[in-house]
């Protein structure tokens, strides 16, 4: 047998390098707001129509315009969307980098 591996090259090194390198928690939250179906669905419809209503969101995921609010609010914490006023609707846009480029590796397209 040959001589035992420097620990900096083994495995378990290596392993412990990809954890350090990368911020678990923010992707852990990111993953948390894509796992939930109506997050992501809301997430896909503002990819494919950046500026679209509450009320919009609603009629196109079928839910209550009080349930996309609720999931919206969550979005706009983490930052992941951006709102804004234009006269009296307020419309909604992605606003996520790594999230649009996730949704495009899951086969989402533009409009």
């Amino acid at each position: 047998m040959g001589e035992p591996q420097s620990l900096q090259g083994s495995p378990a090194e290596r392993g412990r390098h990809a954890i350090q390198d990368v911020d678990i928690h923010a992707w852990s939250r990111r993953f948390g707001l894509l796992a939930d179906p109506n997050r992501l669905e809301i997430l896909l419809c503002l990819h494919r129509s950046p500026g679209i209503s509450v009320r919009e969101l609603a009629e196109a995921t079928g839910r209550s315009e009080n349930a996309v609010s609720q999931a919206l609010r969550i979005l706009r914490h983490e930052n992941c969307i951006m709102s804004e006023r234009i006269g009296r609707s307020v419309v909604n846009r992605l606003d996520d980098a790594v999230i649009h480029e996730i949704l495009h590796n899951i086969g989402a397209e533009h409009g």
